[in-house]
């Protein structure tokens, strides 16, 4: 039986105290990793479980990933014994006070919500479950999937009984870039619980991430805000998107007119990109829910119709430039530079380039992948066809296609890249880091997504 339940704020107000409790981790990839360092960095034993096992190979191989800075402080809390990986969830839920959920629902091809791994998860989590613990999840969901499916799951899989024998509560934590000893690395958090003892005990725990708790009357609640905001984010998105193609037929830059707006004082533009499946998750979820519930919800329609047709714009653009070069579609030799979800981290979970590269496969063109976070033999076994270097990437090419902006991509060398392709070769810039009349001045064929000053 765990004690959890009936700390107190003087239990666990030093890091010292703090280690007397032990929080269990459940996910992957970088957001597990986040997730680990805040709250070993806070002074809590951490025993986590990671289900795409890049934690597991960084201990036995015992190197850092390109996520050096994340990792290196990982690795920091696994060798001072501070956090420990396992790879099965009743074993760290059995030795946790706490157990932090970050599984996530999946949309599958049908573009519908698929909680098999959540419940799968939550079984294996109730079969561990202790009296007297907390179960936090931070899971993206509709609104009422945790007091239903995972109430429902750990109850069953645990014979407790929430709000009785075991605390439940609903937080999504967003973890910063950066991790600090001090409580800035978490944002404001918004927690819901199912009862009272269970909202006063994760506050508590919680409070020692963050300087701020945003409390709401129920988990539904915090559910909603979760999912409302990701779903302002996906329209701002939308929105630009749409604006970009009418630049791109206006001879305007929008990323020119996106830098002068956040100048001005209530003025902001998001950044037009191509939108990964996992980032419109929270667009999918509601959808499918009002569908459940009878309720319209047109304008969450059009959002989610106009960032799905990113990655055809994205052919359109590739096909345009090179046609522009004189040079047809099929048997094109595309390289493309990026296959992370976002710039500067080593995380494919999302990725649009395994999607991109199956389009371009059925028009017949010629695909070649490089990313600098990750080795050759993790994208061939990723299934992509890559080359060792960027220069043998490079070596040949009709066009590049870049989809993500690391720094190591931005200080691409545009007067070596055209020796190194064809004559004529196009890039098409999807990432906004190429200034587009440097690339023509070099005389490469430029194309990119919201950039409409290009001239040839």
């Amino acid at each position: 039986m765990s004690m959890l339940m009936n700390i107190k704020e003087v239990d666990i107000d030093t890091p010292q105290k703090r280690q007397s409790f032990t929080i269990g981790v459940i996910g992957s990839g970088f957001t597990l990793s986040r997730h680990i360092s805040v709250f070993a960095e806070a002074g809590f034993r951490v025993v986590a479980v990671d289900l795409r096992h890049h934690l597991v190979n960084l201990v036995k191989e015992n190197t850092v990933s390109s996520n050096s800075a994340l990792d290196t402080l990982v690795k920091k809390h696994l060798k001072g014994k501070q956090v420990t990986v396992v790879s099965n969830i009743r074993e760290a839920t059995s030795k946790s006070d706490a157990i932090i959920l970050l599984v996530q629902p999946v949309i599958n091809e049908k573009k519908k919500s698929d909680y098999s791994k959540i419940e799968r998860a939550c079984k294996e989590v109730g079969m561990g479950l202790r009296s007297g613990c907390l179960v936090v999840v931070a899971s993206t969901g509709s609104p009422g999937f945790t007091e239903g499916l995972i109430k429902e799951t750990l109850e069953n899989a645990s014979g407790l009984k929430a709000g009785v024998n075991f605390g439940l509560a609903y937080c999504p934590l967003y973890v910063g870039s950066e991790i600090f000893v001090e409580k800035s690395a978490v944002n404001s958090m918004v927690v819901g619980a199912i009862d009272e003892q269970s909202l006063k005990t994760a506050c508590l725990i919680l409070g020692t991430l963050t300087k701020e708790i945003l409390i709401v009357k129920d988990i539904k609640s915090a559910e909603a805000v979760r999912l409302f905001r990701d779903i302002y984010q996906n329209l701002n998105v939308a929105l630009a998107n749409e604006i970009a193609r009418y630049c791109e037929k206006a001879g305007i830059d929008f990323i020119e007119i996106q830098r002068t707006a956040s100048k001005q004082l209530h003025s902001y533009l998001s950044t037009p990109e191509i939108v990964p499946e996992d980032k419109m998750k929270a667009l999918y979820l509601l959808l499918e829910e009002a569908e459940a519930v009878n309720a319209k919800l047109p304008l969450l329609a059009l959002a989610r119709k106009t960032n799905e047709e990113a990655l055809c714009h994205t052919l359109r653009l590739v096909r345009d430039a090179l046609r522009a070069c004189d040079k047809p579609l099929r048997r094109a030799k595309i390289s493309i530079l990026g296959v992370s979800c976002q710039p500067n981290v080593k995380e494919t979970r999302g990725t649009i380039t395994k999607k991109l590269v199956r389009m371009m496969n059925r028009k017949g063109m010629l695909i070649r992948i490089y990313d600098p976070l990750f080795s050759f033999k993790e994208l061939t076994e990723m299934g992509y066809p890559t080359e060792r270097t960027l220069k043998r990437t490079v070596e040949g090419a009709d066009c590049l296609l870049v989809t993500v902006g690391h720094d190591h991509f931005k200080r691409l060398n545009l007067r070596k890249i055209k020796f190194l392709a064809k004559k004529g070769v196009a890039i098409v810039d999807m990432a906004h880091i190429i200034n587009p009349a440097e690339a023509e001045k070099e005389g490469l064929v430029y194309r990119g997504i919201g950039r409409g000053v290009w001239t040839k």
